[in-house]
């Protein structure tokens, strides 16, 4: 089975351009992250993107994973042709390994006589994608840099809803394991991975992989439903029994999806004001906290979502 996979580049950071902000601890009183979320425009929040969209069907319900095609196009071309190909439609997770990570594809997928081919317009044979060039995802990406220091890289943020690190000095931005991050499976080979093999991140968010796998996407919905999956017992988490594992119904291109079926899901923009309050209202802390760290790192400011409102009729 192929080892798990997580490395992708990822958002826009202008090495000249996009100075650090300094975050300053509001006066008080001051809003809760509950009350700034409700106080927030429509115009800081946006729709899902039906064609860089999955909907996962499982028997206890359904995950919406968003890919990032800006990091990672190549795995999600090849992506929305596995989706619209039926190709994990009946496949299964097999692997749920604590604190790490949940994986799914093709049970059979190292034998090359039993394992599923692959659908008309997916590719066994990709690049890796672990980084992109620096410059290739500055403000038009709608990069939002956060002044929080970090031992992982020089430069952190987010981009389109997407955990980015950086390093000027390279050239390269990089999309960053965090929890619900969704990466591609590959072998020893670096370009050893297609998309088919998928998985998320459910535990304290491994950045040692980060550079080295391609992550393809984050998780927007249905984390639960991937986190708390029985552990495999076998090694590295694999279950040893087929009846172990989760049945995967279907996944589908939400493009594929009838309108009126689709999740009606919305997306905090991390460019928006409304996000930058939020940081703020998570690195102070106050009511019920003694001690508020004013610090803040790129894997614990996850990116809201809401079902989207229903218009006024």
């Amino acid at each position: 089975m192929k080892h798990i996979a997580l490395a992708l580049a990822t958002a826009g950071l202008l090495s000249t351009a996009l100075a650090a902000p300094k975050p300053a601890k509001p006066s008080a009183p001051k809003k809760t992250a509950q009350q700034i979320l409700a106080a927030s425009p429509a115009s800081h929040w946006r729709a899902l993107d039906p064609e860089n969209t999955l909907l996962m069907e499982l028997a206890s319900g359904q995950v919406v994973i968003e890919l990032a095609p800006r990091f990672a196009p190549a795995h999600a071309a090849n992506i929305r042709a596995l989706a619209r190909g039926g190709y994990w439609d009946g496949l299964a997770i097999l692997r749920v390994q604590d604190n790490f990570v949940t994986q799914w594809g093709d049970p059979d997928g190292d034998d090359t006589a039993k394992a599923r081919a692959l659908p008309a317009g997916a590719s066994a044979k990709l690049p890796a994608e672990f980084s992109v060039p620096l410059e290739r995802v500055g403000k038009k990406a709608g990069f939002a840099r956060l002044p929080d220091k970090e031992g992982w890289a020089p430069r952190t943020g987010f981009a389109q809803g997407f955990p980015v690190a950086a390093d000027p000095k390279t050239g390269k931005a990089w999309l960053a394991h965090c929890y619900g991050m969704v990466g591609a499976g590959r072998g020893d080979a670096i370009d050893s991975s297609n998309g088919a093999e998928l998985y998320a991140v459910i535990g304290q968010a491994p950045r040692g992989l980060d550079l080295n796998i391609t992550l393809i996407g984050r998780v927007l919905k249905g984390m639960e439903l991937l986190s708390a999956l029985p552990r495999g017992t076998a090694a590295m988490g694999f279950y040893d029994k087929p009846e172990q594992r989760t049945g995967i119904q279907r996944v589908r291109l939400l493009a594929e999806v009838p309108a009126d079926e689709r999740p009606a899901l919305q997306v905090l923009k991390t460019e928006s004001r409304t996000w930058t309050q939020l940081l703020d209202a998570r690195r102070f802390r106050s009511g019920w906290f003694v001690h508020s760290p004013g610090y803040i790192d790129v894997c614990s400011a996850a990116v809201p979502t809401r079902p989207t409102p229903q218009a006024p009729k």
